[in-house]
């Protein structure tokens, strides 16, 4: 039998993003997020959920876009920091000695560091409640060069990403390939 807890934001896993936005002043800023993931195929879209009291919140609002990074095991502490302190009050950039780059596609920026970027033009806000979900239209996805396999894609191994436990309030990393999606499955037919 099922424990029942009740209400919560509870699911696993829930990627680390980074969300990357320009102010008014152009003065780039990153914030960490676990509220968001893929929402569209057509057009490919990723949703990112925040409180309107975040700077970032503000930023994405004014430039209509933003950046969304995939956190990495090697910058876990720089992925936590720029959840924690406000681009209101510091160059978040700066402290966590991480790289801006200007994207080429959308009028935000994102972390060098980071192996993985996907780069959203705003195309719908929803305000839910305590957050408002901002989707973005993914104009392109670019990776280090070290992060892709022999097939041309990119390989979550190599990527590294963080899995934030939202009971615990933790980070995790992926384990290896357990079997082959849309695959596996099928010998469960009678």
């Amino acid at each position: 039998m099922k424990k029942s807890i009740g209400p919560k934001t509870l699911l696993f896993p829930t990627p680390v993003l980074m969300v990357g936005t320009y102010d008014q002043a152009g003065k780039p800023n990153l914030m960490s997020a676990a509220w968001g993931g893929i929402c569209c195929s057509q057009p490919p879209c990723v949703a990112v959920s925040l409180r309107k009291a975040t700077y970032s919140y503000g930023c994405i609002i004014e430039r209509k876009a933003f950046t969304v990074g995939i956190a990495n095991q090697e910058k876990m502490a720089e992925a936590d920091y720029v959840g924690i302190f406000s681009g209101r009050d510091v160059d978040k950039f700066a402290v966590a000695g991480l790289t801006h780059v200007k994207s080429d596609m959308v009028d935000a920026p994102y972390a060098a560091e980071f192996p993985v970027v996907l780069e959203c033009r705003l195309l719908h806000v929803f305000e839910i409640g305590l957050h408002t979900q901002f989707i973005g239209e993914i104009i392109d996805v670019k990776g280090d060069e070290d992060v892709f396999s022999e097939d041309g894609l990119l390989d979550i191994l190599k990527v590294n990403p963080l899995i934030y436990d939202t009971s615990h309030r933790g980070y995790h990393g992926v384990g290896p390939l357990l079997a082959k999606a849309f695959s596996v499955g099928k010998g469960v037919q009678s």
